[in-house]
């Protein structure tokens, strides 16, 4: 089944939460990131990731390989004032200079990726002492929760495809195989850090959440979803009639060195 992200590009980029200050606030006590360094996001999608970094005083490249998440990427940038040179490119031959770059970024997208390919082409852009930064944003789906409910929904509709959520993050988001990713690249010093926060949805902005999902919009014909819409609504009003709906997430990522 054929995952179209460009389909829901509007749903993405006005309901789809992108990393909390925590994670940037992280990663600059770490000295990962800092103002002034040269950034590449790979998968950028609408560009959450790219323009956190970019209003942390990053010189940001932020790649995609569907046009209209690009679109979106670009209003959304240059309604925050900030320039990101944005390109269509695959992660794993993005066409740029060898260590031209002190970060590589990669936001709940490498699963998409030729994981191997990936990895050997953030290691080419790297400058030596670069860091590669994998990391991820995921609802979790706890006993009851609407998450849980939803996910239940979202399977009547399209039982085939595993979520990669599920497939890679265990239901749990901590990804494990992207150690092997990175250190078979030739990357060290490999570190990770997770930590959980709540996201509160309005109704409106939690349909549009789960439409953009990988399961749904990306996927289904625009009769599934819609009919999946109608579905989801009689769900929510049955289930769950008080908002917003407090919305349990958990942040992981890894980080290694080149």
């Amino acid at each position: 089944m054929q995952v179209d992200f460009g389909r829901t590009s509007e749903d993405y980029a006005r309901h789809r939460a992108g990393f909390p200050e925590a994670f940037f606030e992280k990663l600059i006590r770490e000295g990962v990131c800092h103002p002034g360094q040269r950034v590449l996001d790979l998968g950028t999608g609408t560009g959450t990731l790219a323009r956190g970094l970019a209003n942390r005083g990053g010189d940001v490249t932020a790649l995609d390989l569907s046009a209209s998440m690009l679109d979106s990427a670009r209003r959304l940038a240059s309604d925050e004032g900030l320039s990101i040179d944005f390109r269509v490119a695959p992660a794993e031959r993005t066409g740029l200079p060898s260590e031209s770059f002190g970060l590589v970024t990669a936001g709940t997208c490498w699963h998409w990726f030729d994981r191997a390919a990936a990895a050997r082409e953030a290691f080419r852009v790297l400058a030596p002492g670069g860091r590669l930064v994998i990391a991820h944003f995921d609802w979790l789906p706890l006993p009851g929760n609407v998450v849980q409910v939803v996910h239940t929904l979202i399977d009547t509709f399209n039982p085939s495809q595993v979520a990669p959520y599920v497939e890679f993050g265990h239901d749990a988001g901590i990804y494990p195989r992207w150690f092997q990713d990175v250190a078979t690249a030739g990357f060290t010093g490999l570190e990770s850090f997770s930590f959980d926060t709540v996201v509160h949805y309005s109704y409106e902005a939690w349909m549009g959440r789960v439409r953009a999902s990988a399961k749904v919009g990306p996927v289904l014909s625009e009769e599934e979803a819609a009919r999946f819409d109608v579905a989801h609504a009689k769900l929510l009003a049955e289930r769950f009639p008080q908002t917003p709906f407090a919305v349990p997430h958990r942040v992981f990522a890894l980080v290694a060195t080149r």
